[in-house]
């Protein structure tokens, strides 16, 4: 049986800064410039591989502007996870505010178990694309970071013929709204995955081979942090209060499962 332990550590508040400048010079008139970037929340599969097409950014007066990544094509998105991404492309966009975003995929997604390729399916209602939320003012001038966050273990579902079928989980921020926690979970041995919990909302972290994990993205606001042993000998630890803050990197240290 399972046991759980409490921990209330003391958490490390670290700036981060926002990448945006005033570079009035390099941009056309009334124009602001967006870079795009790919990262991953975990799945428990060995990759997943998306066809990336195109990045549609739509602002809230209806102008669509598409931008085309630098390398158009598959990505294994399992490969931009705990902190990492990859960037798309960037695109200079009227100024404004930005309501949605689609993320347009191309032909041959798959997800790799155990060593098997199996291709993802998509709904037809998602055939002109996925769309993301996002409601940021961009200022003439200015350059910012945008992340298309996925999901992959909520995105991928097993359908009762043993295909895969893809109903992609995205979310999307700006370094304004990058909410983030960080730290390590030992022992590997134990297999842990580590949940953010904020009320009804939960993310999920599957730590490096070292034991580091990282949220970024987060809301601000009061987070419990759930430490899950694959190997039910080991204790999991739930770690209460964990304030998150935009502008600041929540540094929860080591966190040692004990059997």
């Amino acid at each position: 049986m399972k046991r759980l332990l409490l921990i209330v550590p003391l958490l490390i508040m670290g700036l981060f800064a926002c990448k945006k400048d005033s570079s009035n010079g390099s941009y056309s008139s009334g124009n602001a410039k967006v870079a795009m970037h790919l990262t991953d929340g975990p799945g428990l599969y060995d990759a997943v591989y998306l066809n990336v097409q195109q990045v549609q950014i739509i602002s809230s007066n209806g102008t669509t502007v598409n931008m085309t990544p630098v390398r158009p094509g598959l990505y294994n998105i399992l490969a931009f996870r705990n902190g990492l991404d990859t960037l798309l492309g960037w695109a200079e966009i009227p100024a404004g505010t930005v309501s949605q975003m689609r993320l347009i995929l191309g032909d041959g997604n798959y997800v790799v178990v155990n060593g098997n390729d199996y291709a993802l399916t998509t709904p037809s209602a998602q055939e002109s694309g996925l769309k993301l939320n996002l409601n940021e003012t961009f200022v003439a001038g200015n350059s910012y970071d945008i992340w298309i966050d996925f999901d992959a273990a909520k995105s991928i579902h097993q359908t009762g013929n043993g295909k895969y079928m893809l109903k992609p989980v995205m979310r999307a921020y700006s370094a304004l709204t990058d909410g983030r926690i960080k730290g390590y979970a030992l022992p590997p041995a134990a297999g842990i995955t580590v949940y953010a919990i904020n009320g009804t909302d939960t993310m999920s972290a599957i730590p490096n081979l070292d034991g580091y994990f990282a949220f970024n993205g987060l809301p601000q606001g009061t987070y419990q942090l759930w430490f899950n042993a694959a190997d039910t000998t080991y204790a999991s630890v739930m770690v209460p209060n964990v304030q998150v803050t935009f502008g600041a990197i929540t540094d929860v240290g080591t966190i040692t499962l004990i059997p």
